[in-house]
């Protein structure tokens, strides 16, 4: 068998001699230097012989002893099976959608909530919750309805109410604002004041008596609560601090006794310093001619004379239209919050020729921001106005 067909690595090397060398080292039969794998005998030689001292080499790689292997052992050990490496996955895919639905049912309910609450306070208006000063938060405008008039006028009108007051002076007709569900009214202090009996007529047409809680001549505020009302549907407050010139705004009141009367404007200014009278009698509205409605502004008289005794406040300037009987009412932004007590408007003909009734608006009116009242709120349910 020629070196060509020997497999590499199968057979073992020569042993070493004496000598230690192979180059020269010799054999019981002669030199190394001969051919090993000669015909020539070696003795001695485990390598001599040539082709006879090999056995030939396999037709075919040997199997792998696997079977000599024990039973407990494993030549080519199975790789340990892998836990499927998707299934946490998949428990995570499968919680996460889950989580998310009960996130998004958890926020569905909170939003449904917000809304039942705004469609009640909107349907019903019950006393939803006291804000400060113990004024209730109110209607407000509907989303669908932001920014109009007609969603101002359906949101707040039932909260404004027709008051009638009858002293010695005859009756005056005036207007008032509902700011809790209890009946607590707010309004000016020259409708009702010196007033022996109050009677206010809510939109819906029931009508109650109203008794007097607290009044403040010098900002002309008053405060009247019904007897035996509950459950009433109420204003909700806003902030005249915010109020700009050019603001779109609504008034709603009862002038001449037509109750729930709505008209719109702007702010036209801020800031204004209106007089008006103080004293019991004086400042009345009448419904049929007489003294309506006097102030001062400017240095003048309009309207009518305003006394002696008479008070100066600063006042928001719209061109909404009021006339006699809107004093008390409301001024209003486009949110439906109150952002003024309507007090005052200037009528050029009032004091023209003697018995003639005054004339209509003119598109200057005056409101009490409302900020004024709040502040004021606490010393008039406790009774310690001026």
């Amino acid at each position: 068998m020629t070196d060509s067909h020997r497999p590499s690595g199968e057979y073992p090397m020569p042993p070493s001699h004496d000598n230690g060398s192979y180059g020269t080292g010799s054999y019981d039969n002669g030199s190394y230097g001969g051919d090993p794998y000669g015909t020539g005998s070696h003795s001695g030689d485990p390598y001599a012989g040539g082709e006879a001292a090999y056995p030939p080499p396999p037709a075919y790689a040997p199997e792998r002893p696997t079977a000599e292997v024990p039973a407990a052992a494993h030549a080519w050990p199975a790789p340990a099976p892998r836990p499927a490496p998707d299934a946490p996955k998949s428990e995570r895919r499968v919680k996460r959608p889950l989580a998310l639905l009960a996130a998004v049912a958890i926020a569905a309910a909170a939003v449904g909530g917000g809304t039942a609450t705004l469609i009640g306070e909107l349907a019903g208006g019950g006393s939803g919750s006291t804000g400060s000063g113990g004024v209730v938060n109110g209607t407000t405008v509907s989303q669908s309805s932001a920014g109009t008039v007609s969603g101002v006028a359906a949101a707040v009108s039932p909260a404004i109410v027709e008051i009638s007051a009858t002293s010695s002076s005859g009756e005056a007709t005036g207007s008032g604002v509902v700011i809790t569900g209890g009946g607590e009214i707010v309004t000016n202090n020259h409708v009702i004041s010196g007033a022996s009996k109050i009677e206010v007529a809510l939109s819906t047409g029931k009508t109650y008596t109203a008794d007097v809680v607290g009044t403040d001549a010098d900002k002309d505020l008053a405060l009247i609560k019904l007897q035996g009302a509950s459950g009433l549907k109420t204003a909700s407050l806003g902030d005249s601090s915010s109020v700009k010139v050019g603001d779109q705004v609504v008034a709603i009141g009862s002038p001449e006794g037509l109750t729930g009367t709505v008209t719109s404007g702007i702010v036209s200014a801020l800031d204004r310093d209106v007089t008006v009278a103080k004293d019991e009698g004086q400042g009345q509205q009448q419904q049929q001619g007489g003294q309506d409605w006097p102030f001062e502004f400017g240095g003048q008289q309009f309207n009518g004379d305003t006394g002696s005794s008479k008070t100066t406040y600063k006042a928001l300037q719209t061109d909404a239209s009021l006339n006699p009987g809107n004093s008390g009412g409301a001024l209003i932004n486009m949110n439906g919050e109150i952002i003024g007590i309507n007090s005052a408007m200037y009528s050029p003909s009032s004091s023209s020729t003697s018995g003639s009734s005054a004339a209509g608006s003119v598109g200057l009116g005056f409101a009490i921001p409302v900020n004024t009242l709040k502040a004021d709120l606490d010393a008039l349910r406790a009774g310690d106005g001026s």
